[in-house]
């Protein structure tokens, strides 16, 4: 019992560092402040269910999740090119409200409040993940694909690029590079592997609603990315590991489920206000958030 409770974790802390570590390509390398990245991930989710629901096989699936998840990155990407901090924020806020409205009633299409119930466990050449040791073992082989391309990335002169328009868009123009072009690359990039990660929790959940991407849920990953430190793969993967795992123990206190998630949430609230006020790069962070 308890060895399937640390594969269950597991698999959750996997999940959510595809998620981070794609957000942390869009905020800590090139400085957008995207609180949309909980649509990329329901998008994802939801494409790739739907596929599935309808026949698609998973490989299929997960991959064009990753495609439609970046074919709106790149969309959000074009009005809101000129907007930096705050209004960056609120825009791509925005456009997390906007696909939390169609999940929940384009009911045609997502069955809205209803969900989607009956999500296949994944399928590949014939070989079935279906237990969750080896639903484990695809997550780890996912992520550690996800990492090794996004650190590629950013070890790469298009890195250096996007990192120069983070710390300095006017001088990157000047120096003629598209900044336009370069954040559409890198928001396009960054929502496409959250689509993975999207597809990867709705097949391991097997039920998806509306209420599952919500901006509550957005909390716990620029947590994860603002504690962990902007421009840090390192501190994204164990700030990724300790808040995933940290609130686990009030489950066991016995406090009523009622309580265990506003707990979670006032967990993760409380570091984060601590973190930006005593140490705003975060703990392995190179850049500050502005």
């Amino acid at each position: 019992m308890i060895e399937a409770y640390f594969i269950h974790l597991a698999i959750l802390v996997g999940i959510y560092l595809i998620l981070a570590l794609s957000l942390q390509l869009a905020l800590g390398y090139t400085g957008l402040i995207n609180l949309g990245h909980i649509a990329f991930f329901a998008i994802g989710a939801y494409t790739s269910a739907l596929l599935t629901l309808n026949g698609i096989p998973f490989i299929i699936a997960i991959i064009l999740a990753g495609i439609v998840s970046a074919f709106f990155g790149f969309l959000l990407s074009i009005p809101t090119n000129k907007l930096k901090g705050d209004y960056l924020a609120l825009a791509t806020l925005a456009f997390t409200f906007v696909v939390y409205a169609i999940t929940l009633n384009w009911t045609s299409l997502t069955r809205g409040p209803l969900g989607l119930p009956g999500i296949p466990k994944p399928s590949i050449l014939g070989l079935s993940f279906s237990s969750n040791l080896s639903f484990l073992i695809l997550t780890l082989i996912i992520f550690l694909a996800v990492y090794f391309i996004i650190k590629r990335i950013i070890d790469s002169p298009f890195g250096k690029v996007l990192e120069a328009t983070r710390d300095n868009e006017l001088a990157t123009k000047v120096l003629g590079k598209n900044t336009f072009k370069i954040k559409s690359i890198a928001l396009g990039t960054s929502a496409f592997f959250a689509g993975i990660a999207g597809s990867l929790y709705a097949h391991y959940i097997t039920y998806i609603d509306p209420s599952s991407f919500t901006i509550m849920q957005l909390i716990p990953i620029l947590c994860i990315v603002i504690i962990g430190g902007l421009a840090s793969l390192k501190g994204t993967i164990i700030a990724t590991i300790i808040l995933i795992l940290l609130p686990e123990p009030l489950r066991f206190i016995g406090f009523p489920s009622s309580v265990v998630g506003p707990m979670r949430q006032i967990i993760y609230a409380l570091i984060l206000l601590l973190i930006l006020i005593y140490k705003p790069k975060g703990f392995f962070g190179k850049v500050e958030l502005e």
